[in-house]
């Protein structure tokens, strides 16, 4: 495995190709535990980019690469992070999440939403999950790291993006 660095400093069209880009986003802004400010990213936008918010550095890395090894590599996406992902900004960030990377296969994609709280308006969005485009499709489950030999509770999304197939 290779450690590229700072993300945001990095050129994915310059690095090495590779089948499978690994990646964990801060999670602080996205934690119950965190002050929930959020995935924001100002060329999404935002006024300030978030530590959460570097999850789109990550993801114009892998469009990046992409675009340069002519759709590629890489074929796979793992990211990682913590369920409060799930209702961080309503919901919405999650959303991001999923439409973002998606869009690496197909611009302009549309992410169906799913049933939102009546009295909060946030969406609801399941542990496990998937969305299937043409030659992409994009999973995510929650896991509990007490059940994979670590001696604590500590859940996390693990979600996986497809671009091939």
């Amino acid at each position: 495995m290779r450690h590229v660095g700072d993300v945001s400093l990095c050129n994915g069209a310059e690095l090495e190709p590779v089948d499978i880009i690994t990646f964990g986003s801060p999670c602080q802004d996205m934690s119950v535990a965190g002050k929930r400010n959020g995935m924001k990213h100002e060329d999404q936008g935002d006024d300030e980019t978030t530590r959460s918010g570097l999850f789109f550095e990550s993801a114009r890395l892998i469009k990046e690469m992409r675009v340069a090894t002519h759709g590629q590599n890489p074929r796979f996406a793992v990211w990682e992070n913590v369920p409060g992902a799930f209702s961080s900004n309503g919901g919405r960030d999650f959303q991001s999440v999923l439409k973002t990377l998606a869009a690496i296969a197909e611009p302009g994609v549309s992410i169906p939403e799913p049933e939102r709280d009546s009295k909060t308006d946030n969406l609801i969005w399941l542990a496990a999950g998937r969305i299937v485009g043409t030659g992409w499709s994009i999973a995510w489950r929650v896991f509990d790291a007490q059940y994979w030999g670590v001696p604590q509770r500590r859940k996390r999304i693990y979600l996986v993006a497809d671009f091939g197939s």
